[in-house]
């Protein structure tokens, strides 16, 4: 078993250890769960520790020279590693703790390929850097990721804390009257914008934040929307992360900007106050 894990691609080994989480967060789906504060109104249950070991398992038997950085237990493995997972076990918590379904987990190699499966629909979106698709059931029921903005959906993260204010508020976003005249907005909150982004459920995502290249929340979503094609920059219009290999230090575009196509990016950045570029 150990053996034929190892022969996995990294594609492989990402869809793996994200469906190794989403069988943990749905089987535990509507229990009551203890809760470790993390502070600032932030915090994990039970079932984030549990599908985060679920996940780590999967990578370190087939991947045991590689480090991992979990939301939870932080950066594990061999210290000098070259290759680093990042993984976010269960992205929206908050969510998932008051008895919704909205909910992600997150598997991405830094500067490689990425997944992110719905626990609940059994989805589980693929990038392998230059192709993006959703496998709904066997390995070999896949589609390709379509992005398109025809639904006019645009999920704007509203969550804390808002580093870009007062120059850029989400919520001045929702009251502008163009995104009123051409857009509709959802509130998610979790990496399944992205990944509907990609799918073409949704026709943008916007976040604040700084820059989410390397963020467990974000990386995967973000490989999604860029192999799918989409447009992705922070809010200033600017590149997200680094150009070339991503350090822990890197710096980067200013939150997040994913959009289905490049006139539905640069009606948004018109919006937001920047200039309209594609990263």
């Amino acid at each position: 078993m150990i053996g034929a894990s190892m022969n996995l691609t990294d594609t492989e080994v990402a869809a793996a250890a994200a469906l190794a989480g989403a069988e943990v967060v749905r089987a535990r789906y509507g229990r009551l769960h203890s809760r470790i504060d993390k502070g600032a109104g932030d915090f994990a249950t039970d079932a984030d520790l549990a599908a985060e070991e679920a996940i780590l398992d999967v990578i370190r038997a087939a991947r045991p020279g590689d480090a991992v950085h979990g939301e939870e237990g932080g950066r594990q493995g061999v210290a000098d590693a070259e290759r680093e997972w990042l993984v976010d076990p269960l992205c929206g918590t908050l969510n998932y703790a008051t008895g919704s379904q909205l909910v992600a987990v997150n598997v991405v190699l830094r500067n490689g390929p990425a997944a992110v499966a719905d626990p609940f629909s059994g989805e589980v979106f693929l990038a392998d850097g230059e192709t993006a698709r959703v496998r709904s059931g066997m390995p070999g029921e896949e589609r390709p990721l379509a992005p398109t903005a025809d639904t006019r959906l645009v999920d704007v993260n509203l969550d804390p804390p808002f580093p870009s204010a007062p120059g850029f508020r989400a919520v001045d976003l929702l009251a502008h009257p163009g995104f009123v005249e051409n857009f509709r907005p959802r509130v998610v909150s979790t990496t399944l914008a992205l990944a509907w982004v990609a799918a073409g459920r949704r026709a943008a995502y916007v976040t604040d934040g700084g820059d989410l290249s390397g963020s467990v929340h974000f990386a995967a979503g973000i490989a999604l929307c860029r192999a799918a094609g989409c447009v992705v920059t922070g809010i200033d219009g600017g590149p997200v992360g680094p150009v070339g290999p991503v350090g822990p230090g890197g710096s980067g575009g200013s939150g997040l900007v994913a959009a289905a196509n490049a006139g539905t990016h640069e009606l948004l950045m018109s919006m937001i106050g920047g200039r309209g570029r594609t990263g």
